[in-house]
């Protein structure tokens, strides 16, 4: 049985973004923990109420990202989570963005069973030029002791491009040899933009067994193409008010999604 049924208990599940609003240190900071904890909640009952599969949760409001986040931001994430698990109903994960290590280190403080990043690669953009270690993430999730853990590995970052062009499937080839990758997430130019068909097509020619996900612009109208194409899907901005990355979520988007989603599965 593939990893993503077992954990998630359907066919191609969707596995929804918990946006944080910005935390202390970051620009946007509002200056109230309680208020950011009491949106966070407030979207955590929507994207559950509506039948989401999985929630990660991510910083995704600490524009602009850093490269290394300092401990206020990982103690942070790590508080907010810490109030919300209680209340959390699905399999989750956590992300610091543009922090592999600090994601693993998270969730082995949180207790959660997945995380996603760019583990691998050196590529550049608005943040500057980002060289990862995959090598030292692997041996910290050993020395962690987690095994159960899973890792969903970008294949290309959104946003950024490697430094040395390499087509999708050598890359994809790459990732499997090297890392025993749990999942490989194909994205679109950012948050929120599509993902193209053909490039997960590519992938998935080649990923043999390992599932492979749409990581960005599944909505409404391109689930059933995405998920023809795909094993699962991380969503984010379509299920937002309006379809816009900064607001809040919207229920009836959520309703809305899953309900395709849902229709879609029974021809599986």
């Amino acid at each position: 049985m593939i990893w993503t049924k077992e954990m998630f208990g359907v066919e191609k599940p969707i596995i929804a973004l918990l946006h944080l609003r910005a935390l202390p240190g970051d620009p946007l900071y509002g200056g109230d923990m309680d208020a950011v904890y009491r949106q966070a909640r407030t979207d955590l009952i929507a994207l559950q109420d509506g039948g989401v599969d999985g929630i990660l949760i991510a910083n995704e409001f600490s524009l602009p990202y850093q490269l290394k986040a300092p401990p206020v931001t990982v103690g942070a994430i790590a508080y907010l989570v810490g109030r919300l698990k209680n209340e959390i109903r699905v399999p989750y994960g956590v992300n610091v963005v543009l922090n592999p290590m600090a994601s693993l280190e998270l969730a082995a403080a949180t207790g959660a069973s997945f995380i996603r990043s760019a583990f691998t690669g050196a590529y550049m953009g608005e943040h500057g030029i980002v060289n990862t270690d995959v090598a030292e993430t692997v041996r910290r999730k050993k020395e962690l002791g987690l095994d159960h853990l899973k890792m969903l590995y970008k294949v290309n970052p959104e946003s950024d491009a490697y430094l040395v062009p390499r087509d999708i499937k050598t890359i994809t080839k790459s990732i499997i040899f090297n890392c025993a990758p749990d999942a490989l997430c194909v994205s679109g130019a950012s948050a929120g933009s599509e993902t193209r068909t053909d490039f997960m097509a590519e992938v998935r020619s080649v990923a043999g067994d390992v599932p492979v996900f749409c990581n960005t612009g599944c909505n409404a109208e391109t689930a059933v193409e995405k998920l023809t194409n795909s094993d699962g899907a991380c969503v984010g901005t379509t299920f937002k008010e309006n379809g816009k990355f900064e607001n809040n979520v919207d229920p009836e988007r959520v309703v809305h999604f899953m309900n395709i989603v849902k229709e879609f599965r029974k021809t599986l």
